[in-house]
């Protein structure tokens, strides 16, 4: 009898952006793209820097960037910042696609979720904690659109 041997293929990872003008929350699929994980948060000013030395780390297929509108879908006060981002990571990446995914209510989720796992209330008011969620949350969103 010869062994069986199981071949698992690592796939690319899913990268997720939760793009605010001071800090930027970040995301990223497992490498079997079954669950989505807190990555980090960055100043805006480090994101490309780390983006930049990330894809070439990682193999990344899909950049998802949360796309903030208000309840009757029109654009909110951070769609232009969000809209300017999109355009350089396009610029920054073309290999790369660039896809974005409603965000509304993921901050809220975000915290829910921090009280949920029983963080302490100043880890929870942490906003990068928030930032790092809402990511997470913005990548399983798309993650379960596209399967």
């Amino acid at each position: 009898m010869t062994p069986c041997l199981a071949i698992f293929a690592i796939m690319p990872r899913i990268l997720a952006i939760d793009y605010g003008t001071r800090r930027v929350g970040l995301a990223v699929t497992d490498p079997m793209q079954l669950v989505a994980n807190t990555l980090t948060t960055l100043p805006e000013k480090e994101v490309l820097a780390f983006l930049k030395k990330y894809v070439v780390e990682e193999d990344v297929v899909t950049l998802v960037v949360g796309k903030p509108s208000r309840m009757d879908g029109s654009d909110t006060h951070a769609s232009l910042p969000v809209e300017k981002f999109v355009t350089l990571l396009r610029q920054t990446f073309p290999h790369i696609p660039v896809q974005q995914v409603d965000e509304r209510f993921t901050s809220r989720m975000a915290q829910q979720s921090l009280l949920d796992m029983g963080m302490k209330k100043k880890d929870r008011q942490n906003k990068g904690n928030v930032d790092q969620v809402s990511a997470a949350i913005i990548l399983q969103t798309w993650m379960e659109m596209n399967r």
